[in-house]
């Protein structure tokens, strides 16, 4: 079932001849051959930049000069508030 045969690529071929016509096959296949590259590109560089931004990226997280943090909310346990409901 997983095997690909030469006579199942030639009915592919004949298909896509028929649905798409012989002068647009070329091109067709350009621009499939130009997207994989841009795609191939693009995760490329995903990849780097994420690699990059963990070497860069500081061991704590720390606020910039003159802002203020807000304190963060306070924490409430989930059986205290059921027993108020």
């Amino acid at each position: 079932m997983g095997f690909v045969r030469p006579w199942h690529i030639a009915v592919l071929v004949v298909v896509l001849i028929l649905l798409f016509g012989a002068k647009r096959l070329p091109d067709a296949a350009r621009s499939l051959g130009r997207s994989m590259r841009i795609l191939k590109a693009e995760t490329k560089g995903l990849a780097e930049d994420d690699v990059a931004g963990k070497a860069e990226a500081p061991s704590g997280r720390q606020p910039l000069e003159g802002q203020v943090t807000p304190p963060p909310p306070p924490v409430t346990d989930p059986v205290e508030r059921v027993r108020d409901k």
